[in-house]
């Protein structure tokens, strides 16, 4: 764990996601504090520029603050994001464990379900589930779950089919030590590295999807969220280009901050590619 963390500290690129990351974090954190009310209220008069009337980065078409909006707007995009990468690898790692370790007739049938999912464009399956099951935080983070997985599901596949044929898996199993002893206690914690950044790197996906969802105006209406403030701009965007620039810098800081802190794991956990 020293080493991973000394390797993962000499990554320039993740110290920077790791920085933004984190005050992203921040703000999530102090938004009932700054603005303990509701973003939807109304909070001065509408259109108002940043710095103007108080408001830092400005009001939109109703007069809602924009810096309120952003904030709490953080509070849902990361809930969404780790709740629904949680589900899919949930989801992923246990079918893709299942599939390598099992091997057979299993396996086969597992993949060709895997393979289903992937046939299906993800964006358009989670507006399909999301619509269906009418717009919610927890039908959006099930939703983003559901699309989520096969990736994942593939990756543990073929991780616990490699690690299952080492010599320490074997000598576990002519210790008569059941399966699931041996997928839980030797294999999995194994072949768990790549997975961990793979499911970094899912989390910025969601976290897409759902601004993307918001966007279309299938989001919670009763969560204010950044795909949402960037859809509810785009029309007065010549008017009012704030209202859409700041929530999507936000959606762009998270996503590239999580994909930065993804890529510095990848070498820090993966010794093949780790430079010293």
């Amino acid at each position: 764990m020293n080493k991973t963390l000394k390797t993962f500290l000499t990554r320039p690129a993740g110290i920077v996601g790791l920085i933004l990351l984190a005050g992203v974090c921040a703000i999530a954190a102090l938004a009932p504090v700054l603005y303990p009310g509701s973003p939807w209220n109304m909070a001065g008069m509408p259109f108002a520029r940043p710095g103007e009337a108080g408001m830092v980065l400005g009001s939109d078409t109703m007069g809602r603050d924009i810096a309120a909006g952003v904030m709490h707007g953080a509070r849902v995009s990361l809930l969404i994001g780790i709740a629904a990468t949680s589900a899919a690898l949930v989801i992923g790692v246990s079918i893709g464990a299942v599939a390598g370790f099992a091997g057979g007739g299993i396996e086969t049938l597992l993949v060709r379900v895997t393979e289903i999912f992937q046939t299906i464009p993800n964006f358009v399956l989670a507006i399909l589930l999301v619509a269906i099951m009418t717009p919610s935080i927890g039908t959006i983070i099930l939703g983003i779950g559901l699309v989520s997985w096969p990736p994942l599901a593939r990756l543990t596949r073929a991780q616990v089919k490699s690690v299952a044929q080492r010599e320490f898996v074997q000598a576990a199993r002519c210790q008569g030590q059941s399966s699931l002893s041996v997928l839980l206690r030797h294999v999995l914690p194994n072949a768990i590295s790549p997975i961990i950044v793979t499911g970094s790197l899912t989390v910025a996906a969601a976290i897409l999807i759902e601004a993307a969802l918001s966007f279309m105006g299938l989001g919670d209406p009763n969560h204010m969220s950044w795909g949402y403030m960037v859809g509810a701009g785009r029309t007065v965007i010549r008017q009012a280009w704030w209202m859409s620039v700041f929530p999507g810098l936000a959606i762009l800081v998270t996503v590239v901050a999580i994909n930065l802190v993804g890529e510095a794991l990848n070498d820090a956990l993966n010794p093949r590619i780790s430079r010293a």
